[in-house]
């Protein structure tokens, strides 16, 4: 065997073991680092705990990302967590422990800010970042990964924010990334606190990549043989083992997606509501089904988490990812200095005591959720932001453009001007459209099944005559 060939068949064998593992390794460093040729990796570590973030792993994280950011062997990052985890999201009890008292409740704010801080180094690393999401990512996992140009799901994926179940509402850049979603999906994550999983994730823009967990090995060993990677290269070799999108379309495409937007649309949560009761005698089941179940979702959830997630995704749609979490960082200062007595209970009774019905939220009711309590956490002069932290960032990294789309499923908008501008004369048949936008299906798997969704949204469709024809609607 040639050394090539056989340094190669090291590499593959290593990246096995780490794919596959789900024993302890001998070292119990809570995040573990490696080697690879040209290739440098995290591991989270904390399998029994789903990866959960905490102080000691970002204070691990933080100086190795600076010295690979800094080394000329190390031209690529790549993310992973052993187990069933990417990463769960942040250690929030222990955050609560400490927010309690005046005491230490400057060690909670810290927590924020060096999670925060850390999530936005990870946007601006010089070099390419891989982030492997083979498991479940939710809440401060996603703070690690949405800023990745290459975010890699798998059927294992299982995304969420879920903050508002318990009591705090979406950071980690949420009001970033959320906000910029295709039509309000975003904002119904943000407040339902509901998962995608497998493909889903990747058909949202939430993945820039959907590929099957048993190639995850494959992919670590090629990226670990590239000694210049470039982002194209990067992107085909992911690209390359693509998972076949034979599964069942995600729940929220056609009719619900429709509906979805419509509800969530709104700037205040009684108008999401309202319009959901609406829908809920919606004559047609699926609707109305999806409605009744949103509306028993959202009643589960802090009213006062509800009404600051919304406004959070509103303001963040307007600002930069430092921007966004400067304001997240005064929105998690506000809940640890007592703004809402919700996320004290909601930690307690989902994290903690485990219980399975609603948690005695204060206010009870969204109605009584007033413009002062959510000054407490936006207004200037809210005393609950006096001890707000400024996030900065190192001295070496420099701010560049964050573009998390560039190698994800091309956005709504960019679909929709192309199928305007192939309706301009008039009704077109659907196999001429895609015709029109075969160079753009071409380049990213996954694009026809995105078209094809919007195009029964958004046109009317007609194939009555036996042969398809769509026309543009207008909107």
């Amino acid at each position: 065997m040639s050394r090539n060939r056989a340094s190669a068949a090291v590499a593959r064998t290593r990246a096995i073991a780490a794919h596959m593992s789900t024993e302890a390794p001998q070292l119990d460093q809570p995040v573990l680092f490696q080697s690879n040729g040209y290739a440098r990796t995290y591991v989270l570590n904390r399998a029994k705990k789903l990866n959960a973030l905490n102080g000691e792993m970002i204070n691990l994280l933080q100086p190795q990302l600076e010295l690979w950011s800094k080394s000329d062997l190390c031209r690529m990052i790549i993310g992973t967590g052993l187990g069933r985890a990417f990463c769960a999201g942040g250690d929030v009890a222990t955050v609560l422990n400490h927010s309690l008292s005046k005491a230490t409740r400057p060690v909670a704010i810290q927590f924020f800010k060096d999670e925060f801080e850390l999530d936005y180094i990870l946007s601006q690393l010089p070099k390419p970042y891989v982030a492997v999401l083979d498991g479940i990512t939710m809440g401060g996992g996603v703070g690690l990964a949405i800023s990745a140009p290459f975010r890699v799901a798998t059927e294992k994926t299982v995304f969420a924010m879920p903050e508002t179940k318990i009591g705090y509402c979406p950071d980690v850049g949420a009001s970033y990334f959320l906000s910029r979603m295709d039509g309000e999906v975003g904002t119904y994550l943000a407040l339902t606190s509901e998962t995608l999983v497998g493909r889903e994730v990747f058909e949202h823009g939430l993945a820039t990549h959907y590929i099957p967990s048993r190639s995850i090995p494959t992919l670590l060993t090629h990226l670990a043989e590239f000694e210049n990677p470039s982002f194209t290269q990067i992107h085909r070799t992911i690209e390359e083992l693509h998972a076949e999108l034979d599964e069942p379309s995600g729940k929220l495409t056609g009719v619900i997606r429709q509906v979805l937007d419509s509800a969530f649309r709104h700037d205040s949560v009684e108008e999401i509501l309202k319009s959901l009761e609406t829908l809920s005698s919606s004559p047609n089941t699926c609707v109305s089904g999806w409605a009744e179940q949103t509306l028993e979702t959202l009643h589960m959830r802090s009213p006062t988490s509800l009404k600051v997630a919304l406004s959070a995704i509103r303001r963040g749609k307007s600002m930069t990812l430092l921007e966004a979490l400067q304001m997240e960082m005064g929105i998690a200062t506000a809940y640890c200095s007592g703004a809402s007595p919700d996320f004290r209970v909601g930690i307690s009774a989902v994290l903690v005591d485990k219980i399975q019905g609603r948690p005695a939220w204060s206010p009870d009711k969204v109605e009584d959720v007033s413009s002062e309590i959510l000054d407490r956490f936006f207004s200037e002069g809210s005393a609950y932001l006096s001890g707000t932290p400024q996030l900065s960032l190192p001295n070496y990294l420099k701010t560049r453009d964050l573009e998390p789309m560039a190698f994800a499923l091309p956005t709504e908008p960019e679909i929709l001007d192309m199928i305007k501008s192939s309706c301009k004369t008039g009704p077109v048949a659907l196999s001429e459209l895609l015709l029109d936008m075969d160079g753009f299906i071409k380049r990213k798997f996954g694009t026809k099944e995105k078209i094809l969704d919007i195009v029964h949204r958004r046109c009317e469709v007609d194939d009555s005559q036996g042969t398809t024809i769509v026309t543009w609607k207008g909107q």
